[in-house]
């Protein structure tokens, strides 16, 4: 189950960062698949492309997370649905799916992020 697991590791992206949406999955999941508009509960942690550096992690916190899709990032709204319950998917997620172009106001824009989700439940 995946909320038995530990706190993912974060491979040193190689090259460039990707212009686009990146999706591979760790480890696929064997339950429900999430759909888009599904209200997701995952644990996860997210690293700084460039830097490497961890700017939030649900792990960090004890606790996983719910919340709905329509309200993430789109690049969340676009790499989780297909997931299934129990998996864990790595998002490479370039700045315009996520908080948009530097000086966009969020501490995040112009940056491409990494995530490592793991899909607890969807409903």
């Amino acid at each position: 189950m995946s909320a038995e697991r530990t706190k993912p590791e974060f491979d040193a992206p190689e090259g460039p960062a990707p212009s686009e949406l990146a999706i591979r999955d760790i480890i696929v999941g064997d339950g429900a698949e999430a759909k888009a508009g599904d209200t997701v509960t995952v644990h996860y942690a997210g690293v700084e492309y460039e830097t490497g550096d961890e700017f939030d992690s649900s792990w960090n916190r004890g606790e996983s997370i719910q919340f709905p899709l329509r309200g993430l990032i789109q690049g969340w709204q676009d790499g989780i649905p297909g997931m299934k319950v129990g998996g864990r998917r790595e998002l490479v997620i370039p700045p315009h799916l996520a908080y948009g172009p530097a000086g966009s106001g969020h501490f995040l824009s112009g940056k491409t992020l990494i995530f490592i989700i793991d899909l607890i439940d969807v409903a």
